[in-house]
């Protein structure tokens, strides 16, 4: 990737009607969980918008800003313990991530999986989400799942 092509968001859309299936069960945004949220979001997030100089690097710091948008947002929790999350807005993806402890596990794959099979349920419109070029291990993931590339804008 050349340098400046970091600076570079995709839009990425998945048209196929069939979703591979999801192992996984995710849970309404639990409130119990908005401080392990906040700080696990933040850890996620923070490399990419630190390298964008994207700021504030740390996104949420109230959790006022969190419960705007949990009605849309869903847990991934195993022993007690937030996974990760992912929002699905209408058909679009956004906001995945998974702890930073526990990534390289797999469980990105389930978190958007799951959220596919979860706007699924509701309609066969096509599916997107948006993804820094800077993240290329999430942008090999949704690729590898069958999104493409749909459009490009420069973030900065």
């Amino acid at each position: 990737m050349e340098e400046n092509e970091i600076y570079y968001a995709y839009e990425m859309v998945y048209d196929r009607a069939e979703v591979p299936e999801s192992d996984t069960e995710c849970v309404g945004f639990d409130k119990a969980y908005i401080q392990d949220y906040m700080a696990a979001y933040n850890e996620a997030f923070y490399p990419m918008r630190k390298a964008l100089d994207i700021e504030p690097y740390n996104w949420y710091s109230e959790e006022s800003a969190v419960l705007e948008k949990a009605a849309d947002t869903y847990m991934l929790i195993r022993d007690g313990m937030l996974i990760g999350a992912v929002a699905c807005y209408g058909n679009e993806i956004d906001d995945l991530f998974v702890k930073a402890s526990e990534q390289g596990q797999g469980y990105g794959r389930k978190l958007l999986l799951w959220g596919m099979n979860h706007i699924r349920e509701k309609n066969d419109d096509p599916i997107t989400l948006h993804v820094a070029a800077w993240n290329q291990g999430a942008l090999r993931l949704y690729e590898s799942i069958g999104f493409a590339v749909r459009n490009k804008e420069r973030i900065k």
